[in-house]
Protein backbone atom coordinates (compact mmCIF):
# COMPACT_ATOMS: atom_id res chain seq x y z
CA UNK A 1 0.00 0.00 0.00
CA UNK A 2 1.04 3.61 -0.47
CA UNK A 3 3.27 5.18 2.18
CA UNK A 4 3.62 8.88 2.97
CA UNK A 5 6.83 10.60 2.00
CA UNK A 6 8.24 13.50 4.05
CA UNK A 7 6.18 16.03 2.09
CA UNK A 8 2.91 14.19 2.75
CA UNK A 9 3.62 13.93 6.46
CA UNK A 10 4.68 17.55 6.81
CA UNK A 11 1.57 18.75 5.02
CA UNK A 12 -0.82 16.67 7.16
CA UNK A 13 0.94 17.70 10.40
CA UNK A 14 0.71 21.37 9.42
CA UNK A 15 -2.99 21.02 8.63
CA UNK A 16 -3.59 19.54 12.12
CA UNK A 17 -1.82 22.50 13.74
CA UNK A 18 -3.83 24.98 11.67
CA UNK A 19 -7.12 23.37 12.59
CA UNK A 20 -6.15 23.15 16.25
CA UNK A 21 -5.78 26.92 16.26
CA UNK A 22 -9.09 27.38 14.42
CA UNK A 23 -10.95 25.15 16.89
CA UNK A 24 -9.45 27.03 19.85
CA UNK A 25 -10.69 30.32 18.41
CA UNK A 26 -14.12 28.83 17.72
CA UNK A 27 -14.41 27.63 21.32
CA UNK A 28 -13.59 31.10 22.65
CA UNK A 29 -16.14 32.68 20.31
CA UNK A 30 -13.53 34.52 18.28
CA UNK A 31 -14.74 32.68 15.17
CA UNK A 32 -18.55 32.48 14.80
CA UNK A 33 -20.17 29.28 13.50
CA UNK A 34 -20.95 30.67 10.05
CA UNK A 35 -17.27 31.49 9.53
CA UNK A 36 -16.11 28.25 11.17
CA UNK A 37 -18.36 25.95 9.12
CA UNK A 38 -16.27 26.01 5.91
CA UNK A 39 -13.10 25.51 7.98
CA UNK A 40 -14.42 22.43 9.76
CA UNK A 41 -15.88 20.97 6.56
CA UNK A 42 -12.46 21.26 4.90
CA UNK A 43 -11.27 18.95 7.68
CA UNK A 44 -14.14 16.46 7.43
CA UNK A 45 -16.05 17.71 10.49
CA UNK A 46 -19.86 17.85 10.37
CA UNK A 47 -22.28 19.15 12.98
CA UNK A 48 -25.07 16.58 13.23
CA UNK A 49 -28.15 16.14 15.41
CA UNK A 50 -26.40 15.24 18.67
CA UNK A 51 -22.68 15.82 18.26
CA UNK A 52 -19.88 16.51 15.81
CA UNK A 53 -19.13 13.80 13.25
CA UNK A 54 -15.70 13.25 11.72
CA UNK A 55 -15.34 11.43 8.40
CA UNK A 56 -11.89 9.91 8.00
CA UNK A 57 -10.50 9.19 4.54
CA UNK A 58 -9.52 5.61 3.75
CA UNK A 59 -8.04 5.98 0.25
CA UNK A 60 -9.58 3.41 -2.10
CA UNK A 61 -10.56 1.45 1.03
CA UNK A 62 -7.09 0.13 1.93
CA UNK A 63 -5.92 0.00 5.57
CA UNK A 64 -2.95 -1.46 7.38
CA UNK A 65 -3.43 -3.33 10.65
CA UNK A 66 -1.55 -0.48 12.38
CA UNK A 67 -4.02 2.04 11.03
CA UNK A 68 -7.04 -0.04 12.05
CA UNK A 69 -5.68 -0.30 15.60
CA UNK A 70 -5.40 3.48 15.70
CA UNK A 71 -8.99 3.79 14.48
CA UNK A 72 -10.01 1.49 17.32
CA UNK A 73 -8.05 3.61 19.80
CA UNK A 74 -9.78 6.77 18.55
CA UNK A 75 -13.23 5.19 18.87
CA UNK A 76 -12.51 4.11 22.44
CA UNK A 77 -10.88 7.33 23.64
CA UNK A 78 -12.92 10.00 21.88
CA UNK A 79 -16.17 8.36 20.75
CA UNK A 80 -18.49 5.70 22.21
CA UNK A 81 -16.30 2.71 21.42
CA UNK A 82 -17.20 2.06 17.80
CA UNK A 83 -16.83 3.44 14.28
CA UNK A 84 -19.11 3.39 11.25
CA UNK A 85 -17.73 2.21 7.89
CA UNK A 86 -19.37 3.98 4.97
CA UNK A 87 -20.32 3.42 1.34
CA UNK A 88 -17.34 5.58 0.28
CA UNK A 89 -14.96 3.13 1.99
CA UNK A 90 -14.33 5.66 4.79
CA UNK A 91 -14.98 5.53 8.53
CA UNK A 92 -17.07 7.98 10.55
CA UNK A 93 -17.14 8.83 14.23
CA UNK A 94 -20.54 10.15 15.29
CA UNK A 95 -20.06 11.31 18.89
CA UNK A 96 -17.02 13.60 19.00
CA UNK A 97 -16.54 16.73 21.05
CA UNK A 98 -15.23 19.62 19.02
CA UNK A 99 -12.39 20.27 21.46
CA UNK A 100 -11.15 16.69 20.91
CA UNK A 101 -11.11 16.78 17.11
CA UNK A 102 -7.57 18.25 16.75
CA UNK A 103 -6.23 15.44 18.95
CA UNK A 104 -8.09 12.90 16.81
CA UNK A 105 -6.55 14.39 13.67
CA UNK A 106 -3.11 14.27 15.28
CA UNK A 107 -3.61 10.61 16.14
CA UNK A 108 -4.63 9.96 12.53
CA UNK A 109 -1.60 11.81 11.19
CA UNK A 110 0.62 9.57 13.31
CA UNK A 111 -0.46 6.61 11.15
CA UNK A 112 -0.57 8.41 7.78
CA UNK A 113 -4.28 9.21 7.77
CA UNK A 114 -6.39 12.37 7.62
CA UNK A 115 -9.89 13.70 6.96
CA UNK A 116 -9.06 16.21 4.20
CA UNK A 117 -11.53 16.37 1.29
CA UNK A 118 -14.03 14.03 2.92
CA UNK A 119 -16.47 16.95 2.76
CA UNK A 120 -17.11 20.05 0.68
CA UNK A 121 -17.43 20.79 -3.02
CA UNK A 122 -14.23 19.05 -4.02
CA UNK A 123 -13.05 15.67 -5.30
CA UNK A 124 -13.88 13.25 -2.49
CA UNK A 125 -12.17 9.96 -1.62
CA UNK A 126 -11.59 7.97 -4.80
CA UNK A 127 -13.05 4.51 -4.33
CA UNK A 128 -12.06 1.20 -5.88
CA UNK A 129 -12.85 -2.49 -6.03
CA UNK A 130 -12.31 -3.94 -2.56
CA UNK A 131 -10.70 -6.99 -4.22
CA UNK A 132 -8.19 -4.83 -6.11
CA UNK A 133 -4.87 -6.48 -6.84
CA UNK A 134 -6.01 -10.00 -5.93
CA UNK A 135 -9.26 -10.72 -7.80
CA UNK A 136 -9.16 -13.70 -10.15
CA UNK A 137 -11.05 -11.75 -12.84
CA UNK A 138 -8.91 -8.60 -12.68
CA UNK A 139 -7.24 -7.10 -15.77
CA UNK A 140 -4.99 -4.78 -13.77
CA UNK A 141 -4.73 -3.37 -10.24
CA UNK A 142 -6.92 -0.23 -10.00
CA UNK A 143 -5.30 0.91 -6.72
CA UNK A 144 -2.33 2.26 -8.67
CA UNK A 145 -4.55 4.66 -10.62
CA UNK A 146 -6.74 5.49 -7.63
CA UNK A 147 -3.55 6.56 -5.83
CA UNK A 148 -2.41 8.65 -8.80
CA UNK A 149 -5.84 10.33 -8.83
CA UNK A 150 -5.59 10.91 -5.06
CA UNK A 151 -2.27 12.68 -5.40
CA UNK A 152 -3.45 14.74 -8.37
CA UNK A 153 -6.77 15.76 -6.81
CA UNK A 154 -5.68 16.55 -3.24
CA UNK A 155 -5.83 20.34 -2.85
CA UNK A 156 -5.93 20.80 -6.62
CA UNK A 157 -6.17 24.61 -6.87
CA UNK A 158 -8.62 24.55 -9.76
CA UNK A 159 -10.95 21.94 -8.29
CA UNK A 160 -11.14 22.83 -4.60
CA UNK A 161 -14.35 24.82 -5.11
CA UNK A 162 -16.42 22.90 -7.63
CA UNK A 163 -20.14 23.54 -8.19
CA UNK A 164 -20.83 20.49 -6.02
CA UNK A 165 -19.11 17.48 -4.44
CA UNK A 166 -17.44 15.15 -6.91
CA UNK A 167 -16.91 11.39 -6.75
CA UNK A 168 -14.64 9.11 -8.79
CA UNK A 169 -14.44 5.29 -8.74
CA UNK A 170 -12.04 2.88 -10.44
CA UNK A 171 -12.40 -0.82 -11.19
CA UNK A 172 -9.89 -3.19 -12.75
CA UNK A 173 -12.24 -6.06 -13.59
CA UNK A 174 -15.12 -6.62 -16.03
CA UNK A 175 -17.26 -7.60 -13.03
CA UNK A 176 -17.78 -4.17 -11.52
CA UNK A 177 -17.49 -4.28 -7.72
CA UNK A 178 -16.88 -0.51 -7.42
CA UNK A 179 -20.24 0.70 -8.80
CA UNK A 180 -18.47 2.99 -11.26
CA UNK A 181 -21.64 3.95 -13.16
CA UNK A 182 -23.13 5.57 -10.05
CA UNK A 183 -20.26 8.11 -9.88
CA UNK A 184 -19.56 11.52 -11.37
CA UNK A 185 -16.67 9.84 -13.18
CA UNK A 186 -16.38 6.06 -13.42
CA UNK A 187 -13.18 4.47 -14.70
CA UNK A 188 -12.88 0.89 -15.86
CA UNK A 189 -9.60 -0.72 -16.86
CA UNK A 190 -10.04 -2.41 -20.24
CA UNK A 191 -7.95 -4.10 -22.91
CA UNK A 192 -8.07 -3.13 -26.59
CA UNK A 193 -7.71 -5.33 -29.64
CA UNK A 194 -3.94 -4.85 -29.59
CA UNK A 195 -3.74 -6.20 -26.04
CA UNK A 196 -2.95 -2.79 -24.54
CA UNK A 197 -4.59 -1.79 -21.26
CA UNK A 198 -6.24 1.58 -20.87
CA UNK A 199 -9.41 3.13 -19.50
CA UNK A 200 -13.09 3.19 -20.33
CA UNK A 201 -14.52 6.47 -19.02
CA UNK A 202 -18.09 7.07 -17.82
CA UNK A 203 -19.46 10.47 -16.80
CA UNK A 204 -22.54 11.83 -15.09
CA UNK A 205 -23.68 9.07 -12.78
CA UNK A 206 -25.15 9.74 -9.37
CA UNK A 207 -28.00 9.12 -7.00
CA UNK A 208 -29.76 11.67 -4.76
CA UNK A 209 -33.02 13.27 -5.85
CA UNK A 210 -32.14 12.76 -9.54
CA UNK A 211 -30.66 9.26 -9.96
CA UNK A 212 -28.76 8.78 -13.21
CA UNK A 213 -26.63 5.98 -14.66
CA UNK A 214 -23.33 7.33 -15.99
CA UNK A 215 -22.85 7.44 -19.76
CA UNK A 216 -19.76 6.30 -21.60
CA UNK A 217 -17.72 9.20 -22.91
CA UNK A 218 -14.67 7.30 -24.17
CA UNK A 219 -14.21 3.62 -24.93
CA UNK A 220 -10.43 3.50 -24.67
CA UNK A 221 -8.10 6.06 -23.14
CA UNK A 222 -4.35 5.31 -23.10
CA UNK A 223 -2.87 5.26 -19.62
CA UNK A 224 -0.63 8.25 -20.12
CA UNK A 225 -3.66 10.48 -20.77
CA UNK A 226 -5.59 9.65 -17.59
CA UNK A 227 -4.99 12.90 -15.70
CA UNK A 228 -5.23 15.21 -18.70
CA UNK A 229 -8.59 13.67 -19.66
CA UNK A 230 -9.95 13.89 -16.10
CA UNK A 231 -8.78 17.49 -15.96
CA UNK A 232 -10.63 18.25 -19.20
CA UNK A 233 -13.86 16.77 -17.81
CA UNK A 234 -13.56 18.73 -14.58
CA UNK A 235 -12.75 21.98 -16.39
CA UNK A 236 -15.91 21.70 -18.48
CA UNK A 237 -17.91 20.97 -15.35
CA UNK A 238 -16.30 23.82 -13.42
CA UNK A 239 -17.06 26.26 -16.22
CA UNK A 240 -20.63 25.22 -17.03
CA UNK A 241 -21.97 23.53 -13.88
CA UNK A 242 -24.69 25.41 -12.03
CA UNK A 243 -23.71 27.07 -8.77
CA UNK A 244 -26.90 29.00 -8.02
CA UNK A 245 -29.08 25.92 -7.40
CA UNK A 246 -27.66 23.15 -5.19
CA UNK A 247 -30.17 20.67 -6.60
CA UNK A 248 -28.93 21.21 -10.16
CA UNK A 249 -25.23 21.54 -9.46
CA UNK A 250 -23.99 17.97 -10.00
CA UNK A 251 -22.28 17.02 -13.26
CA UNK A 252 -25.11 14.56 -14.02
CA UNK A 253 -27.47 17.52 -14.49
CA UNK A 254 -25.03 19.25 -16.82
CA UNK A 255 -24.55 16.09 -18.91
CA UNK A 256 -28.30 15.56 -19.19
CA UNK A 257 -28.90 19.23 -20.02
CA UNK A 258 -26.40 19.52 -22.88
CA UNK A 259 -26.55 15.86 -23.93
CA UNK A 260 -23.75 13.31 -23.88
CA UNK A 261 -22.70 14.04 -27.48
CA UNK A 262 -22.26 17.78 -26.85
CA UNK A 263 -20.63 17.16 -23.48
CA UNK A 264 -18.19 14.78 -25.12
CA UNK A 265 -17.37 17.38 -27.77
CA UNK A 266 -16.72 20.01 -25.09
CA UNK A 267 -14.41 17.66 -23.22
CA UNK A 268 -12.54 16.61 -26.35
CA UNK A 269 -12.07 20.26 -27.33
CA UNK A 270 -10.73 21.13 -23.87
CA UNK A 271 -8.51 18.06 -23.91
CA UNK A 272 -6.68 19.30 -27.00
CA UNK A 273 -5.04 21.93 -24.82
CA UNK A 274 -4.10 19.46 -22.08
CA UNK A 275 -2.94 16.22 -23.65
CA UNK A 276 0.72 15.70 -24.48
CA UNK A 277 1.65 18.23 -21.80
CA UNK A 278 3.09 18.02 -18.29
CA UNK A 279 -0.14 16.23 -17.28
CA UNK A 280 0.90 13.16 -19.26
CA UNK A 281 1.70 10.22 -17.00
CA UNK A 282 5.21 8.90 -17.70
CA UNK A 283 5.50 5.12 -17.66
CA UNK A 284 8.22 5.50 -15.04
CA UNK A 285 5.82 7.29 -12.69
CA UNK A 286 3.18 4.60 -13.11
CA UNK A 287 5.82 2.01 -12.28
CA UNK A 288 6.97 4.01 -9.25
CA UNK A 289 3.45 4.05 -7.82
CA UNK A 290 2.91 0.45 -8.86
CA UNK A 291 5.88 -0.56 -6.70
CA UNK A 292 3.94 0.49 -3.59
CA UNK A 293 1.38 -2.18 -4.46
CA UNK A 294 3.84 -4.99 -5.15
CA UNK A 295 2.34 -8.37 -4.17
CA UNK A 296 3.36 -9.80 -0.81
CA UNK A 297 5.60 -12.86 -0.44
CA UNK A 298 3.05 -15.52 -1.35
CA UNK A 299 3.75 -19.15 -0.65
CA UNK A 300 3.79 -21.58 -3.54
CA UNK A 301 0.64 -23.62 -2.95
CA UNK A 302 -1.59 -26.09 -4.70
CA UNK A 303 -4.67 -24.65 -6.35
CA UNK A 304 -7.11 -26.37 -3.96
CA UNK A 305 -6.06 -27.02 -0.39
CA UNK A 306 -7.23 -30.49 0.78
CA UNK A 307 -7.65 -29.41 4.42
CA UNK A 308 -9.99 -26.60 3.34
CA UNK A 309 -11.98 -28.92 1.11
CA UNK A 310 -12.31 -31.46 3.95
CA UNK A 311 -13.57 -28.83 6.41
CA UNK A 312 -16.17 -27.68 3.90
CA UNK A 313 -17.41 -31.25 3.54
CA UNK A 314 -17.48 -32.09 7.25
CA UNK A 315 -18.56 -28.78 8.83
CA UNK A 316 -21.83 -27.51 7.28
CA UNK A 317 -21.85 -24.25 9.27
CA UNK A 318 -18.37 -23.42 8.03
CA UNK A 319 -19.36 -24.43 4.50
CA UNK A 320 -22.32 -22.05 4.61
CA UNK A 321 -20.04 -19.18 5.67
CA UNK A 322 -17.51 -20.08 2.97
CA UNK A 323 -20.19 -19.98 0.25
CA UNK A 324 -20.84 -16.30 0.85
CA UNK A 325 -17.66 -14.92 2.44
CA UNK A 326 -14.86 -16.63 0.49
CA UNK A 327 -14.01 -15.41 -3.02
CA UNK A 328 -11.63 -16.49 -5.76
CA UNK A 329 -8.03 -15.25 -5.53
CA UNK A 330 -5.65 -15.01 -8.48
CA UNK A 331 -2.93 -16.92 -6.59
CA UNK A 332 -3.29 -20.68 -6.20
CA UNK A 333 -4.04 -21.79 -2.64
CA UNK A 334 -5.21 -18.33 -1.50
CA UNK A 335 -8.65 -16.81 -0.98
CA UNK A 336 -10.27 -13.41 -0.43
CA UNK A 337 -12.47 -13.18 2.69
CA UNK A 338 -15.25 -10.67 3.26
CA UNK A 339 -16.00 -10.04 6.94
CA UNK A 340 -19.66 -9.21 7.44
CA UNK A 341 -20.43 -6.18 9.61
CA UNK A 342 -24.13 -7.08 9.44
CA UNK A 343 -25.01 -9.36 12.38
CA UNK A 344 -28.65 -10.07 13.12
CA UNK A 345 -30.08 -6.97 14.80
CA UNK A 346 -26.85 -5.03 14.31
CA UNK A 347 -26.22 -1.62 12.79
CA UNK A 348 -24.89 -2.06 9.23
CA UNK A 349 -21.28 -0.94 8.94
CA UNK A 350 -20.60 -0.51 12.65
CA UNK A 351 -17.59 -2.14 14.31
CA UNK A 352 -16.59 -1.87 17.95
CA UNK A 353 -13.08 -0.98 19.06
CA UNK A 354 -12.61 -4.57 20.18
CA UNK A 355 -13.72 -5.91 16.80
CA UNK A 356 -11.40 -3.53 14.95
CA UNK A 357 -8.48 -4.66 17.08
CA UNK A 358 -9.42 -8.29 16.51
CA UNK A 359 -9.54 -7.78 12.73
CA UNK A 360 -6.16 -6.01 12.86
CA UNK A 361 -4.71 -9.03 14.68
CA UNK A 362 -6.25 -11.41 12.14
CA UNK A 363 -4.88 -9.31 9.27
CA UNK A 364 -1.40 -9.65 10.76
CA UNK A 365 -1.79 -13.37 11.27
CA UNK A 366 -3.49 -14.34 8.05
CA UNK A 367 -3.33 -11.52 5.46
CA UNK A 368 0.07 -9.79 5.45
CA UNK A 369 -1.14 -7.02 7.78
CA UNK A 370 -3.54 -5.43 5.30
CA UNK A 371 -7.31 -5.17 4.97
CA UNK A 372 -9.91 -3.40 2.87
CA UNK A 373 -13.17 -1.53 3.42
CA UNK A 374 -15.92 -2.49 0.94
CA UNK A 375 -18.47 0.05 -0.26
CA UNK A 376 -21.11 -2.42 0.97
CA UNK A 377 -19.92 -1.50 4.51
CA UNK A 378 -18.00 -4.71 5.18
CA UNK A 379 -14.30 -5.46 5.71
CA UNK A 380 -12.06 -7.67 3.58
CA UNK A 381 -8.94 -9.75 4.18
CA UNK A 382 -7.46 -10.06 0.71
CA UNK A 383 -4.70 -12.67 1.04
CA UNK A 384 -5.75 -15.63 3.20
CA UNK A 385 -4.29 -19.08 2.60
CA UNK A 386 -7.06 -21.61 2.02
CA UNK A 387 -5.65 -23.87 4.71
CA UNK A 388 -6.13 -21.03 7.25
CA UNK A 389 -9.77 -20.33 6.40
CA UNK A 390 -11.31 -22.62 9.01
CA UNK A 391 -9.14 -21.23 11.82
CA UNK A 392 -9.89 -17.67 10.66
CA UNK A 393 -13.62 -18.41 10.65
CA UNK A 394 -13.48 -19.77 14.20
CA UNK A 395 -11.79 -16.61 15.43
CA UNK A 396 -14.24 -14.39 13.55
CA UNK A 397 -17.06 -16.29 15.26
CA UNK A 398 -15.57 -15.46 18.66
CA UNK A 399 -15.82 -11.76 17.86
CA UNK A 400 -19.29 -11.75 16.30
CA UNK A 401 -17.88 -11.27 12.80
CA UNK A 402 -18.78 -14.53 11.07
CA UNK A 403 -22.37 -13.91 9.95
CA UNK A 404 -22.78 -15.92 6.73
CA UNK A 405 -24.82 -13.33 4.85
CA UNK A 406 -22.43 -11.53 2.48
CA UNK A 407 -24.33 -10.68 -0.72
CA UNK A 408 -27.60 -11.93 0.75
CA UNK A 409 -30.76 -10.22 1.94
CA UNK A 410 -29.50 -9.22 5.39
CA UNK A 411 -26.21 -7.80 4.06
CA UNK A 412 -28.03 -4.47 4.16
CA UNK A 413 -26.48 -1.16 3.13
CA UNK A 414 -27.90 1.64 5.32
CA UNK A 415 -27.08 5.26 6.05
CA UNK A 416 -27.17 6.56 9.66
CA UNK A 417 -30.55 8.19 8.96
CA UNK A 418 -32.50 10.26 11.43
CA UNK A 419 -30.73 8.71 14.41
CA UNK A 420 -27.74 10.94 13.58
CA UNK A 421 -28.13 13.00 10.40
CA UNK A 422 -29.78 16.41 10.40
CA UNK A 423 -30.63 16.01 6.69
CA UNK A 424 -32.59 12.79 7.15
CA UNK A 425 -36.39 12.50 7.05
CA UNK A 426 -36.67 9.04 8.59
CA UNK A 427 -34.74 6.42 10.51
CA UNK A 428 -32.75 3.84 8.58
CA UNK A 429 -31.03 1.87 11.33
CA UNK A 430 -34.12 0.51 13.15
CA UNK A 431 -35.64 -0.60 9.84
CA UNK A 432 -32.43 -2.42 8.87
CA UNK A 433 -32.33 -4.07 12.30
CA UNK A 434 -35.94 -5.23 12.11
CA UNK A 435 -35.51 -6.65 8.61
CA UNK A 436 -32.39 -8.55 9.68
CA UNK A 437 -34.29 -9.90 12.68
CA UNK A 438 -37.24 -10.98 10.52
CA UNK A 439 -34.85 -12.85 8.22
CA UNK A 440 -32.58 -14.13 10.99
CA UNK A 441 -32.80 -17.75 9.81
CA UNK A 442 -29.64 -18.13 7.73
CA UNK A 443 -30.91 -21.30 6.08
CA UNK A 444 -33.83 -19.31 4.78
CA UNK A 445 -31.63 -16.40 3.69
CA UNK A 446 -29.37 -18.78 1.77
CA UNK A 447 -32.40 -20.32 0.09
CA UNK A 448 -33.55 -16.84 -0.98
CA UNK A 449 -30.13 -16.33 -2.55
CA UNK A 450 -28.38 -13.23 -3.82
CA UNK A 451 -30.35 -10.02 -3.38
CA UNK A 452 -29.25 -6.54 -2.36
CA UNK A 453 -31.35 -4.41 -0.02
CA UNK A 454 -30.33 -0.78 0.53
CA UNK A 455 -31.91 1.82 2.83
CA UNK A 456 -31.62 5.63 2.80
CA UNK A 457 -33.10 7.98 5.36
CA UNK A 458 -33.61 10.79 2.86
CA UNK A 459 -33.47 11.64 -0.84
CA UNK A 460 -29.71 12.29 -0.67
CA UNK A 461 -29.40 8.50 -1.04
CA UNK A 462 -26.35 7.89 1.14
CA UNK A 463 -27.66 4.34 1.56
CA UNK A 464 -27.68 3.83 -2.23
CA UNK A 465 -31.34 2.80 -2.23
CA UNK A 466 -31.73 3.61 -5.95
CA UNK A 467 -29.37 0.75 -6.93
CA UNK A 468 -30.51 -1.88 -4.47
CA UNK A 469 -32.38 -4.83 -5.96
CA UNK A 470 -34.79 -3.76 -3.24
CA UNK A 471 -34.48 -0.12 -2.23
CA UNK A 472 -36.10 1.62 0.73
CA UNK A 473 -36.30 5.42 0.98
CA UNK A 474 -37.43 7.15 4.16
CA UNK A 475 -39.80 10.06 3.52
CA UNK A 476 -41.61 12.49 5.79
CA UNK A 477 -45.38 12.89 5.50
CA UNK A 478 -46.65 15.60 7.82
CA UNK A 479 -44.25 14.60 10.56
CA UNK A 480 -44.69 10.84 10.16
CA UNK A 481 -41.99 8.53 8.81
CA UNK A 482 -42.92 6.53 5.72
CA UNK A 483 -40.88 4.23 3.51
CA UNK A 484 -41.03 4.14 -0.28
CA UNK A 485 -39.96 0.91 -1.99
CA UNK A 486 -38.14 0.54 -5.31
CA UNK A 487 -37.37 -2.69 -7.16
CA UNK A 488 -34.91 -3.63 -9.89
CA UNK A 489 -31.89 -1.50 -9.04
CA UNK A 490 -28.35 -2.79 -9.43
CA UNK A 491 -24.87 -1.35 -8.97
CA UNK A 492 -22.72 -3.76 -10.98
CA UNK A 493 -21.62 -3.69 -14.63
CA UNK A 494 -25.35 -3.70 -15.53
CA UNK A 495 -26.23 -0.72 -13.37
CA UNK A 496 -29.92 0.19 -13.23
CA UNK A 497 -32.04 2.57 -11.21
CA UNK A 498 -34.88 0.88 -9.33
CA UNK A 499 -38.51 1.71 -10.06
CA UNK A 500 -40.97 2.89 -7.41
CA UNK A 501 -43.46 0.10 -6.81
CA UNK A 502 -46.30 2.25 -5.38
CA UNK A 503 -47.46 4.16 -2.29
CA UNK A 504 -45.13 4.24 0.71
CA UNK A 505 -45.49 2.14 3.88
CA UNK A 506 -45.34 3.30 7.46
CA UNK A 507 -42.76 1.99 9.93
CA UNK A 508 -45.13 -0.76 11.10
CA UNK A 509 -45.83 -2.03 7.56
CA UNK A 510 -42.44 -1.89 5.86
CA UNK A 511 -40.96 -5.15 7.19
CA UNK A 512 -44.11 -7.06 6.22
CA UNK A 513 -43.88 -5.42 2.79
CA UNK A 514 -40.37 -6.78 2.32
CA UNK A 515 -41.62 -10.20 3.43
CA UNK A 516 -44.32 -10.07 0.76
CA UNK A 517 -41.86 -9.04 -1.96
CA UNK A 518 -39.54 -11.92 -1.07
CA UNK A 519 -42.46 -14.35 -0.92
CA UNK A 520 -43.60 -13.28 -4.37
CA UNK A 521 -40.10 -13.77 -5.74
CA UNK A 522 -39.83 -17.28 -4.31
CA UNK A 523 -43.16 -18.23 -5.89
CA UNK A 524 -42.26 -17.04 -9.40
CA UNK A 525 -38.51 -17.64 -9.71
CA UNK A 526 -37.37 -20.30 -12.16
CA UNK A 527 -34.41 -22.67 -11.93
CA UNK A 528 -32.97 -20.98 -8.86
CA UNK A 529 -32.53 -17.63 -10.63
CA UNK A 530 -31.55 -14.61 -8.52
CA UNK A 531 -33.97 -11.93 -7.41
CA UNK A 532 -32.71 -9.41 -9.99
CA UNK A 533 -32.93 -11.96 -12.82
CA UNK A 534 -36.49 -12.80 -11.83
CA UNK A 535 -37.39 -9.11 -11.70
CA UNK A 536 -35.88 -8.50 -15.14
CA UNK A 537 -37.86 -11.40 -16.54
CA UNK A 538 -41.28 -10.52 -15.09
CA UNK A 539 -41.09 -6.81 -14.33
CA UNK A 540 -42.79 -4.85 -11.56
CA UNK A 541 -46.39 -6.01 -11.97
CA UNK A 542 -46.41 -9.36 -10.10
CA UNK A 543 -44.71 -7.79 -7.10
CA UNK A 544 -47.06 -4.81 -7.11
CA UNK A 545 -50.16 -6.99 -7.36
CA UNK A 546 -49.31 -9.15 -4.37
CA UNK A 547 -47.89 -6.31 -2.31
CA UNK A 548 -50.90 -4.04 -2.49
CA UNK A 549 -53.39 -6.89 -2.33
CA UNK A 550 -52.12 -7.70 1.15
CA UNK A 551 -51.22 -4.23 2.50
Amino acid sequence: MYRYDEFDQTFVDERVAQFRDQVARRLTGEIPEDAFKPLRLMNGVYLQLHAYMLRVAVPYGVLSSRQLRQLAHISRRYDKGYGHFTTRQNIQYNWLKLEDVPDVLADLAAVEMHAIQTSGNCIRNTTADQFAGVAADEIEDPRVYAEIIRQWSTLHPEFSFLPRKFKIAVTGAPNDRAAIKTHDIGIGIVQNAAGETGFEIFVGGGQGRTPVVAKRIRGFLPKRHLLSYLEAILRVYNQLGQRANIYKARIKILVNTVGIEEFTRLVEDEWQYLKDTALDLPAAEIERINAYFAPPAYDTLAHDDPAYEEKRLTDPVFARWARTSVHAHKKPGYAIVTISLKPVGGIPGDATAEQMEAVADLADRYSFGELRVAHEQNLVLADVRQRDLHALWQQLQAHGLATANVGLLTDIIACPGLDYCNLANARSIPIAQRISERFADLNRVHDIGRVTLNISGCINACGHHHVGNIGILGVDKKGTEYYQVTLGGSADENTEIGKIIGPAFDEHQIVDAIETIIGTYLEIRKNGESFIDTYRRVGLSPFKETLYATH
